[in-house]
């Protein structure tokens, strides 16, 4: 049902017109209800926390996957590299713990803390902590590390959290549906709010002068059971399944079918649970998905389930401008 739901929504955001042009209504009144709820944290009516290192918001303004989390990996290695002890704090979206804030360490599982949390953490070695509070998460990571810079997953529209750098990712190919906001449309805010962030990075091809362009890449192939890696032009000989339960799942196909593979695609909602029989077919073709999925495949995964780590490569030039920022923060 959920994954019927999912797929009409994305046909109504950026195909259909008509329907989205019928919610209209509601999407004005989620908009006004944005920029309310924004007007009460600026008069302080709604409390905000200001932490005492700086905070980094890499999020978007529309609903679905824009590639936050390669570039959350991406960002995390650019700091260390630079001398910085970066620590992350995300929602852990899809996590069903009994108590937040919680501790992501190599007990963790993507049941308790989500998905994305668990690849972010183990992909950059960061200390990092999730909770649906973000500021709960935040206290909890500077309580249990050194970290001098805080990432922040998502919580563009968490303003609960004062940051002092905002990124925002667009979708390079969807970029914004039909430009309205929910349920009419993709967007959590009117495409305005990018007005407001320090940085914009589409993932694809830019459109403005304001915008950094990212590339996603991956080229390797990693077995879930034997941790055997393959190159993906070793695919090509053999027709294979290919499943994604992320934000666009397109993407991840388009991956596959750019570096020469023949896949049967299956397409999962976002955060979706897989059980054996998602990942199971008659035939002995090999399995191909996203690391995000690999990580709640583990436990019954089988040798021809294999996953693909893409990084994240963004445009010369939004290092710079964002060490330069971050420097400029720290010493105010």
């Amino acid at each position: 049902m959920k994954k019927t739901v999912s797929r009409w929504l994305i046909d109504v955001w950026y195909t259909d017109q008509l329907i989205g042009l019928i919610l209209l209504p509601l999407g004005f009144l989620f908009s006004d209800f944005v920029k309310f709820r924004k007007f009460l944290y600026r008069i302080g009516v709604l409390k905000t926390h200001t932490l005492p290192v700086p905070v980094i918001v890499v999020g978007n303004i529309t609903v679905g996957g824009t590639g936050k989390t390669p570039l959350i990996i991406w960002l995390a290695e650019l700091l260390k590299n630079e001398g910085f002890k970066p620590g992350i704090i995300s929602r852990g979206y899809g996590g069903q713990a009994e108590v937040w804030p919680q501790w992501i360490d190599a007990n963790s599982t993507a049941e308790q803390v989500g998905d994305e949390a668990l690849l972010i953490a183990k992909q950059t070695g960061c200390p990092m902590a999730v909770s649906p509070i973000r500021i709960d998460a935040a206290r909890l990571l500077l309580e249990k590390s050194g970290c001098n810079v805080i990432l922040s997953d998502d919580g563009l529209q968490h303003y609960a959290l004062n940051r002092d750098i905002e990124i925002a990712v667009i979708d390079g190919e969807r970029r914004f549906g039909n430009s309205y906001c929910l349920p009419a449309g993709p967007l959590r805010e009117p495409i305005e709010r990018l007005q407001s962030v320090d940085f914009i990075i589409v993932n694809g091809e830019k459109y403005q002068d304001n915008e950094f362009s990212m590339q996603i890449t991956g080229n390797t192939a990693i077995n879930l059971v034997t941790d055997r890696q393959k190159n993906l032009q070793e695919f090509i000989v053999s027709d294979c399944h290919a499943l994604a339960g992320i934000g666009n799942p397109n993407r991840f196909f388009k991956l596959l079918e750019t570096a020469g593979l023949t896949c049967k695609t299956h397409s999962f909602p976002d955060h979706y649970k897989f059980q054996v029989r998602d990942i199971s077919f008659p035939d002995s073709e090999p399995v191909l998905m996203t690391e995000k999925d690999a990580v709640k495949c583990m436990a019954f995964a089988g040798e021809q389930h294999w996953y693909i780590p893409v990084t994240a490569v963004p445009e010369t030039g939004f290092a710079e401008g964002l060490l330069r920022l971050l420097r400029e923060k720290q010493h105010r």
